[in-house]
């Protein structure tokens, strides 16, 4: 009994640890609405929610902190649209393009404030900020290889991962500049780009065999 008490506290507490997090985050995002990502301090959250800045340390140690939050939960909303009925009798590239408009979808009520974000990680000062980015990226199309269920090896991976990475930065900044009804030009973008993409590595298999992505429908 006194077991089964302590998991369902530790179980309350990181719930609530959680929705702390998850609050943190939100009202960052609303004030950085108005005053924009670089005016944006700490202490205006702690302010706004009522709290001491060592509650927002216990989840944030740092302003960008908040930035990758932010993409975790468009990383979260990506994974999530991999379990949608019919899914993975998509192809590879037809599941990409999916998983990639849902992460971009998951940004979009932020976009403008989406945008500040990457702005102000590209400023010269921040180049410890930059390296989180480039690893930011890596893992982004890490998982996002995985929902898809790419499964090649060797050299044609390393050209499928080189290959994603670039899509994924092109198509986010374009994206970013989209102002078109539904995002539609960056349908667009986005559909050109892998189908360029899937000729490249049908003629990279064809001299580097060894792929076995499940192009086939699932059971």
């Amino acid at each position: 009994v006194y077991l089964q008490y302590c998991n369902t506290l530790y179980c309350k507490t990181m719930v609530n640890e959680g929705q702390q997090a998850d609050e943190i985050l939100d009202t960052a995002l609303m004030l950085a609405q108005h005053s924009g990502w670089e005016q944006l301090h700490l202490f205006d959250i702690a302010r706004e929610l009522g709290i001491g800045l060592e509650h927002i340390y216990r989840h944030y140690r740092q302003k960008d902190d908040l930035v990758e939050a932010w993409f975790d939960r468009a990383d979260q909303a990506m994974l999530r649209a991999a379990q949608s009925d019919g899914f993975y009798q998509k192809t590879v590239p037809g599941r990409l393009e999916y998983l990639m408009l849902v992460w971009l979808d998951a940004l979009a009520l932020r976009k403008r404030i989406t945008g500040e974000m990457l702005w102000y990680k590209l400023e010269p000062g921040h180049i410890h900020l930059q390296l989180a980015a480039v690893l930011r990226i890596s893992r982004t199309v890490q998982w996002l290889r995985e929902a898809a269920r790419q499964d090649s090896t060797h050299l044609t991976r390393i050209v499928e991962e080189l290959g994603l990475s670039a899509i994924y930065i092109s198509v986010f900044v374009f994206w970013l500049n989209d102002a078109s009804d539904g995002q539609a030009r960056t349908r667009r973008f986005l559909k050109n780009r892998l189908q360029q993409a899937g000729q490249c590595l049908q003629f990279c298999r064809s001299v580097f065999p060894g792929s076995t992505d499940r192009d086939r429908e699932e059971p």
